[in-house]
């Protein structure tokens, strides 16, 4: 029961964010919201681990690593994640984010030597037809949708940032470096490297007071970025992280509910058609890696 529960928490609120990123967007500028939220979230992070009393001095090469993981998965990632959004609803942000499951096979292939296996390969075919149909009348330049194609480059490239850093991630594990602290330290280098962003392109550092802009920086930072990911990591400890990432499966099918609830995204065939695909994509590497690692022999 504990782990379904983790499961829920875990799909309920990332799902969730990409409809609260909307609220973040108008008056403040993406990169400054990120920075806003980055650095809201790591100052929980070393509260949390101080109070757990973890350590949080560590070698220079350690802080390499660190920094990495700011550019990439606390920095760029959600610049580009933000930035998508002011042209494609929240639902198909979220789809295009879920494309880092495959986008992780050739990355993992070049850092790390991964062999090819034909689901991979399958799922990740499946998964680049759906993008593709998704966004078929916007690359055709019908239906008007022209002005998405900036929107789908840009939540690609947050989808590759990411992936990016789940392999330095994966690399920092393997070095042993803690994963909280990682995450805090790299959070931090992602607040700086986002505020210095921002600070380049000359955008204001303002804020809004309303309610619906504090409610939603207080979501995505609290909730999005510390709370879920700790569920997430208790999941991957309880379950494996296979089963665990059937949740880049059902987030986006949470996310998409909430875009035509709360949205009015109408979804034609195209849309229905291409999420089929990409998740069904991901479904295929999922299920297939786990009967993999079901019949190797011990």
């Amino acid at each position: 029961m504990q782990n379904v529960l983790l499961f829920l928490a875990s799909v309920l609120i990332w799902g969730s964010t990409w409809l609260a990123i909307n609220f973040q967007l108008g008056v403040v500028a993406p990169e400054v919201s990120v920075f806003y939220r980055q650095s809201l979230a790591c100052l929980l992070l070393f509260l949390w681990a101080v109070l757990r009393r973890a350590p949080l001095r560590f070698p220079w090469r350690a802080h390499g690593w660190f920094l990495l993981l700011g550019l990439t998965l606390f920095g760029f990632n959600y610049i580009c994640a933000y930035g998508a959004q002011q042209y494609i609803p929240s639902a198909m942000n979220a789809v295009l984010f879920a494309t880092i499951v495959w986008i992780n096979i050739p990355l993992t292939r070049v850092f790390f030597g991964t062999p090819w296996e034909w689901h991979v390969v399958l799922g990740a075919v499946l998964g680049m037809a759906g993008v593709v149909v998704l966004f078929w009348p916007a690359l055709s330049g019908s239906g008007g949708e022209t002005t998405r194609l900036l929107g789908v480059g840009m939540a690609l490239c947050g989808a590759v940032a990411a992936s990016l850093g789940n392999m330095v991630a994966h690399q920092a594990q393997s070095e042993r470096l803690p994963v909280l602290q990682s995450n805090a330290w790299g959070m931090l280098y992602g607040a700086l490297v986002t505020g210095a962003f921002a600070l380049a392109s000359g955008k204001p550092f303002n804020f809004e007071f309303t309610f619906e802009y504090v409610a939603s920086l207080l979501y995505v930072a609290v909730f999005g970025s510390v709370i879920a990911f700790a569920c997430y990591l208790k999941l991957i400890g309880a379950v494996g992280p296979t089963r665990a990432g059937y949740t880049a499966v059902v987030i986006p099918v949470v996310a998409v509910i909430l875009s035509i609830l709360f949205e009015g995204l109408e979804l034609d065939g195209y849309i229905m058609t291409g999420i089929a695909l990409v998740l069904g994509g991901n479904l295929v590497i999922l299920l297939f890696r786990r009967l993999t690692v079901a019949r190797r022999p011990v």
